[in-house]
């Protein structure tokens, strides 16, 4: 089996505050959070991930939480130092770290830059400051426009801002405009997704009475990717969409099924060997996380992905992406015979779910594309 590309991604759990829509691993602490002692646990921990790699050289790096930007530049610095002390890292690895834009959640985007940050993702969500009210956000509109207009003053050209869709009250026109507002500040990236109602959050125990109907959700995302595409921004995944090419290198690891390593709190890496696919996880809760790695332990075992559950967490990631995946990137990806795959993909494609593209690629409908969640279900292992 052929090593895949490999990545790395540290998890960084404290924000200042919760968000409602929110069902990542992250943890209410601001200022209190233990952050030179998380930092002390993640240094040890990266020298276990470092025996994982087994020499395999880091393609990529990505700092997400919780709000990483919670961390000073001196402590990034000092984590990334760690992770060169124990890695070899590519000459050019895409080195992301995710932002909140509002001063009391970010240092200055020239520290992050000189402690080898060369990527950032700001959560800007939204440019209505109402709207960024509604889901608890504690930033406003300015605050992203300066943090994207810092970040490029400093040197990190290479900027990722997240928007949402389908927010409490948001019609059209205005999801348009948050659009053209984050148009405007020419990004190489833009995440643009809808938000969805997480189990585990508060807006899925109480969720907001004036969400958009599907239909106008609908409208939103066919005219706010034409308007994307036409303003340069291709889109190669769901919900990712690239200028000149700038995709996100680490994110396309994870879709085409590359390995990644994990160091933090609740992170999950995938490792693959001579003897097959792995998955493994760490303690979820951050203080049990720097417990457990002061006392020497770590993460369970890894297990085994094998059978239709590796078809499924194959498909669940690729199609996602909008070129599809090829025959040779299945077999060096899960270690199974691309002959399956006529047969695997014979339903979907009935369906009008998926369609051959030629003699080596499969790609997803705008069908399939549409109701994706449907065409992922038709993979998990024991359906009929």
């Amino acid at each position: 089996m052929t090593p895949p590309p490999l990545s790395l991604y540290v998890h960084l759990p404290w924000c200042v505050q919760k968000c409602p829509y929110c069902d990542f691993n992250s943890h209410t602490a601001g200022e209190a959070a233990p952050r030179q002692r998380y930092l002390d646990a993640l240094l040890v921990d990266l020298q276990v991930e470092a025996s994982r790699a087994a020499g395999r050289k880091l393609e990529s790096i990505f700092l997400g939480g919780g709000t990483p930007s919670l961390f000073s530049p001196e402590e990034i610095g000092r984590l990334l130092d760690g992770v060169r002390a124990c890695f070899d890292v590519a000459e050019n690895a895409e080195l992301t770290m995710e932002a909140n834009p509002g001063t009391v959640e970010c240092g200055e985007p020239a520290g992050y830059r000189d402690a080898g940050i060369n990527r950032l993702s700001f959560g800007g969500q939204s440019f209505n400051d109402e709207l960024l009210k509604s889901i608890g956000r504690i930033h406003n509109s300015e605050d992203i426009v300066r943090a994207v207009n810092d970040a490029r003053t400093a040197g990190v050209a290479n900027v990722n801002i997240d928007l949402m869709h389908g927010l409490p009250g948001q019609g059209v026109a205005a999801a348009l405009e948050d659009l053209e507002t984050a148009i405007s500040l020419t990004p190489t990236h833009i995440s643009w997704y809808q938000l969805t109602l997480e189990p585990n959050t508060v807006f899925y125990t109480r969720p907001p009475q004036d969400l958009p109907d599907e239909e106008t959700t609908y409208v939103m995302q066919e005219r706010g990717q034409a308007l994307l595409a036409e303003n340069g921004y291709r889109q190669y995944e769901v919900s990712a969409f690239a200028r000149d090419d700038r995709v996100c290198a680490h994110n396309l690891n994870y879709w085409l099924f590359g390995d990644y390593l994990a160091a933090g709190a609740g992170a999950h890496g995938k490792i693959s060997d001579s003897r097959g696919v792995f998955r493994y996880q760490k303690p979820a809760n951050p203080l049990q996380y720097m417990k457990t790695i002061e006392a020497g332990g770590q993460s369970a075992a890894p297990v085994r992905i094998a059978g239709t559950e590796l078809v499924f967490e194959f498909m669940l990631n690729a199609l996602r992406l909008s070129d599809g995946f090829s025959d040779r990137i299945f077999r060096e990806r899960t270690g199974l015979s691309a002959d399956e795959l006529p047969t695997v993909m014979r339903e979907v494609c009935k369906k009008g779910l998926v369609a051959r593209v030629d003699e080596s690629r499969w790609q997803a409908t705008p069908l399939g594309r549409r109701f994706l969640n449907d065409l992922q279900a038709e993979f998990l292992p024991g359906k009929s």
